[in-house]
């Protein structure tokens, strides 16, 4: 039997299994993995809630460090990377997921303003994997996109058919705006703070504002001035500054607010959880022989029929998509902790997003249209769901 001790978050699907073909997983909430923990151990495998720092890694017997995110600001990979520590994250893993977060929000903005979102300008900045398949999802939603992401413009320089624009420009003509990018604070590209006043007094009047990146990429206090003064006339926050301790203040303004989960759909974590799992196994130098295959449950909502007479095309789809994903639940279960108390608020997102109930992706449901365009059963398809013809 191999020895090999495993630290593992709580909060990666399928992880024991996983990685009990590698060694012995320790398997802990993420937020409450120590250095006494890891001293002992060759791997960790975990989400954004564990910091791994000098202080948890120096003396410790780690070598392999994987996040099953697509973020890595949790780690400080200057040290790893000085240590001889092996460091891998999951790019890509939850990217659909965060993306229908975004479809479902936009839907439910556009259902309860009444706002058409056919032949609207939205801007996406950053185009990664993630931004790639929002600009997808806007499009099937009839918007025209501006793309914006400077390091992917230097190496893939403009067409007609894809246009990069110039932050300036992204944000004088958008109606609405998405940011789905790193956070960094270094470099030319630098992404910390960029949402602050300068940002917001270039904004469109009344611009409708979205974060699913990093909290820290948004100056919280500028972004409220501009929904004072209606230059952002509605917003979505999924990632905000300071969590775990969110702003009571901001939630209170916000359409929707929820605890850091838009790339919480099962499937997304289960791909993070594979991701590192498989580098884990190149690190050893052993071959992978996990995979999830058998283990995926049955689709919680199978089968969807819409009658789309009288109905306009956002709230059809809404109609559709809110019975796969309640984002509204999500945002309701954040308020209830929305509370003075920094610690307790605190622990009530943490709880929140360790305990996230299973939330499936569109495309395991099969949805039959009754009086629907053939152009509303082609949005319906690309948005992801199977369709009865």
């Amino acid at each position: 039997m191999n020895k090999r001790k495993i630290v593992c978050c709580s909060n990666m699907p399928f992880v024991k299994e996983a990685f009990s073909l590698l060694g012995e997983p320790l398997v802990k909430d993420g937020r409450t993995i120590t250095g006494a923990d890891v001293k002992d151990a060759e791997i960790m495998a975990i989400r954004s809630t564990t910091k791994v720092s000098r202080e948890m890694l120096e003396g410790s017997k780690v070598r392999f460090v994987g996040t099953a995110t697509i973020g890595t600001d949790h780690m400080d990979k200057a040290y790893m990377d000085g240590a001889g520590i092996t460091w891998c994250y999951a790019p890509g893993c939850n990217a659909n997921s965060v993306s229908e977060y975004f479809t479902t929000a936009l839907l439910r903005l556009a259902t309860r303003h009444n706002i058409s979102l056919e032949g609207k300008t939205i801007g996406v900045i950053g185009v990664g994997n993630v931004g790639s398949l929002v600009v997808k999802k806007a499009k099937t939603l009839g918007m025209r996109v501006l793309r914006n992401d400077p390091p992917k413009e230097r190496l893939e320089k403009s067409t007609e058919e894809n246009k990069w624009y110039s932050l300036d420009e992204v944000l004088r003509e958008a109606d609405v705006i998405t940011l789905h990018v790193p956070l960094t604070k270094t470099g030319q590209d630098a992404t910390y703070q960029m949402a602050g006043r300068s940002f917001f007094e270039k904004m469109k009047p009344g611009c409708v504002f979205f974060n699913c990146a990093r909290g820290g990429v948004v100056n919280t206090n500028e972004l409220l001035s501009a929904m004072d003064c209606k230059t952002v006339s509605h917003a979505v926050i999924d990632t905000w500054e300071g969590e775990p301790v969110f702003r009571t203040d901001l939630l209170k303004r916000v359409d929707v607010g929820t605890p850091h989960i838009a790339g919480h759909s099962f499937e997304g974590k289960v791909y993070g959880t594979v991701m590192v799992y498989q580098a884990a196994c190149k690190f050893l130098g052993v071959k992978a022989t996990w995979a999830p295959d058998n283990l995926w449950p049955e689709p919680i909502v199978p089968e969807i029929t819409e009658d789309a007479a009288g109905l306009r095309d956002e709230e059809v789809l809404w109609r559709i998509v809110s019975r796969v994903y309640d984002i509204e639940a999500d945002d309701r279960r954040l308020r209830d902790g929305s509370v003075e108390d920094d610690k307790t608020r605190s622990a009530h997102f943490d709880r929140l997003r360790s305990r996230y109930p299973v939330r499936r992706e569109f495309r395991f449901t099969r949805v039959t249209l009754c009086n629907g365009r053939p152009e509303l059963k082609q949005k319906v398809s690309e948005l992801g769901f199977m369709i009865d013809k």
